[in-house]
């Protein structure tokens, strides 16, 4: 059973994500991580994360750089969904995800075009989002927490303009799969959010 789980910057997905894939047992891959691996690997190169043949260039990376913090600061994310752009990038990535999501027993991905493009064959289709007001408010409170200093104004922003990026890209760009559920975790605290996610899944494997 292969589970896509896609959706904009802190709306919750990757929390969710992960939920369903320990509830469930199956693997889970956060595709993302691998386009923040382009994006950081292009800045320690010295290339220009708007440039396709310096992202080009950095889809490269060593993998035990996915197990680097740094990948989950909030100017890596900037940074992939700048690299995330590319169709060259896009497309350098896509066997790694396709190869993850139809391994024997199925798996979980969670990323912005699991559903559309990853594995359009996916059994269930989460797309889960959030106001931009809520995500901010969420990624805020957690760079808080980590010590990260930042402005509220500033997070809300940055989440309008990778959203923007995201949506208007012309390879793949963030939508619901025509077949997807579409969960708004605005009011929804974590748990609750896991908790209709997993019920979701559950009511879809019994049709």
């Amino acid at each position: 059973m292969i589970i896509a789980v896609d959706g904009p910057t802190a709306s919750g997905k990757g929390t969710i994500a992960k939920a369903i894939a320990a509830h469930f047992g199956l693997p889970h891959l956060d595709t993302g991580l691998l386009y923040r691996a382009v994006g950081w690997q292009v800045a320690a190169n010295g290339g220009d994360a708007d440039c396709e043949a310096d992202a080009l260039v950095a889809v490269k990376f060593a993998d035990d750089l996915l197990q680097n913090p740094e990948l989950r600061r909030e100017a890596t994310g900037a940074l992939a969904s700048r690299v995330s752009i590319h169709p060259a990038v896009r497309s350098a990535l896509f066997d790694r995800q396709r190869e993850f999501a139809t391994q024997d027993g199925g798996a979980v991905l969670d990323g912005r075009d699991i559903g559309t493009i990853i594995a359009p064959e996916a059994e269930v289709k989460l797309f889960v989002t959030a106001s931009v007001e809520a995500r901010a408010h969420r990624r805020y409170l957690e760079m808080r927490d980590s010590g990260v200093e930042v402005t509220l104004d500033d997070i809300e922003s940055d989440l309008r303009r990778r959203d923007e990026r995201d949506r208007n890209r012309k390879e793949a760009p963030l939508v619901p799969a025509p077949d997807a559920l579409v969960l708004d975790t605005t009011a929804l605290g974590k748990d609750e959010a896991i908790a209709e996610a997993i019920s979701a899944v559950e009511h879809s494997r019994t049709r």
